[in-house]
């Protein structure tokens, strides 16, 4: 059993572990932290790694103290649209970011109220797009204490180096940019599927020591554990 965070597109190495065939849980009633990947993704732009970052509405007690399925999306500024502009910028020369675009742009556009709604959607696209179907259940209630569970909960974050994780090693594969920056590894998943294509599923296989995930049905809900 894993224990994972929402995120928003999150990197290559949170979707090995969707890949891994284990049982997920999706934990929602953990604090929100700022500077982590529930709100945030980082692209291969012109200039390089580049960090897009979801704004959210404060809470009275402090965004610290918010849980996770509570934090709502701000609307300040245009934020849908610059993201999305600077997706198109960094992809639209990749191998397959014709084939995909739509289906991205369409959730862009659409309003969202709360961050894991939006997070969501964006998932199941990447795993519908890619053929995985794990097992995920979701849980906004207590928060879960689990010492017999992997816990990537607070580990899997874009300051924490990710050779912590013997089971993750990210392999090298075409990036737009790759000549002028050379192979940047461990991006949002977004970044591997406009490049790879179909091809991803081997490219997570490869970065895991985990075998072949199982084809199953997908039980993303709302439950309480």
């Amino acid at each position: 059993m894993i224990l994972l965070t929402s995120t928003y597109l999150g990197p290559v190495h949170y979707y090995t572990k969707l890949y891994s065939g284990e049982p997920i849980i999706e934990e929602r009633a953990d604090h929100y932290v700022k500077q982590t990947y529930r709100n945030r993704c980082i692209i291969a732009g012109d200039d390089g790694p580049l960090a897009l970052t979801v704004p959210v509405e404060g809470m009275p007690c402090g965004t610290s103290k918010t849980p996770m399925h509570a934090i709502r999306i701000s609307d300040h500024g245009k934020w849908r649209h610059q993201h999305w502009q600077a997706i198109v910028s960094a992809y639209e020369s990749s191998p397959f970011f014709e084939y995909y675009a739509d289906e991205f742009e369409t959730i862009f556009s659409r309003p969202y109220e709360f961050l894991v709604d939006f997070n969501h959607d964006l998932q199941q696209l990447v795993l519908d797009l890619l053929e995985l179907h794990p097992s995920i259940t979701v849980n906004d209630g207590t928060y879960l204490n689990l010492p017999e569970a992997k816990d990537f909960r607070e580990t899997i974050r874009p300051k924490i180096a990710f050779d912590f994780d013997p089971d993750f090693r990210p392999v090298p594969y075409y990036q737009v940019f790759r000549s002028r920056h050379g192979f940047l590894p461990n991006l949002s998943i977004i970044d591997l599927l406009f490049n790879m294509g179909p091809e991803s599923r081997l490219i997570l296989k490869q970065s895991s020591s985990v075998l072949e995930a199982p084809a199953s049905s997908v039980n993303l809900k709302t439950s309480t554990l």
